[in-house]
């Protein structure tokens, strides 16, 4: 039997979700109807229909809104989540600053590479493939502090979240095209995903034309991560927004008690 502590501990995860599902619904309606999200405890209170055609449209709207915040909420937990982890990247990154991530940054992969000579020597394949992924990952991690520095979430959404996934997807296919060894753990894989992506997921018009016109090799791997890449930062950026949505900053949720 479930003790008292744990019939706490699952009230309080209902209460949080019925109290997130609400924020939802209420963000859902203020996009057509004023006064809707928190109102209840204003002055004016929550604005509600008084006429007819009014009540219609703002229970329809709430129908509406029904499915679509069943699909979003667990989204929503999954922004949660991504939230969670940025924050403390942030909370890094704030402590050290910008130049102190690129000293960082340089030390990490300079490091690398130098061994990399060290072990290769200087014309050695294996140099120059870890010497391309270091300026690789070197470079997406400034550009992905330097646009979170930018005041504004679209630009934290469009551009920061996306070269923080470079960051993370190109340096071992950049290095692949350096090194056969790398090639053969990194490459297969991609291919393979390529040819899933076309036969599975892209409209055929579009999959007949990137078959037609691009062969898959060399320098063409890396546009296809950086093609994953940006698209997965824009995900990542939109799941964070939702829970910025659901669970504004210093809302006293999970993730800020946990810092």
């Amino acid at each position: 039997m479930a003790t008292e502590g744990q019939q706490e501990e699952r009230a309080g995860v209902v209460d949080g979700i019925k109290v997130d599902v609400v924020r939802l619904h209420e963000t859902w309606m203020e996009l057509l109807f004023p006064r809707q999200r928190g109102a209840a405890h204003s002055v004016l209170g929550k604005w509600k229909p008084t006429t007819t055609a009014d009540t219609v449209k703002y229970r329809l709207w709430a129908a509406l809104g029904v499915p679509i915040i069943a699909l979003l909420y667990p989204l929503a937990l999954a922004g949660f989540a991504a939230r969670f982890y940025s924050r403390r990247i942030d909370r890094g990154v704030a402590r050290v600053g910008l130049v102190g991530v690129v000293l960082l940054a340089v030390l990490a992969w300079g490091a690398l590479t130098f061994a990399a000579r060290v072990q290769f020597g200087a014309s050695a394949e294996g140099f120059y493939a870890v010497a391309a992924a270091s300026l690789t990952a070197v470079l997406a991690s400034v550009l992905a502090v330097v646009f979170t520095r930018v005041d504004g979430r679209p630009v934290t959404v469009l551009l920061a979240y996306p070269f923080g996934m470079t960051a993370i997807f190109l340096p071992p296919v950049v290095a692949a095209l350096y090194s056969p060894v790398v090639a053969d753990a990194v490459l297969p894989g991609s291919y393979d995903l390529a040819v899933w992506f076309l036969d599975n997921v892209a409209p055929e018009p579009l999959a007949e034309f990137l078959r037609g016109t691009y062969d898959l090799e060399g320098v063409a791997y890396v546009l296809m991560w950086f093609g994953i890449a940006v698209p997965l930062g824009w995900l990542l950026g939109l799941l964070v927004s939702l829970a910025d949505v659901v669970r504004p900053k210093g809302d006293g949720d999970a993730e800020s008690s946990g810092s």
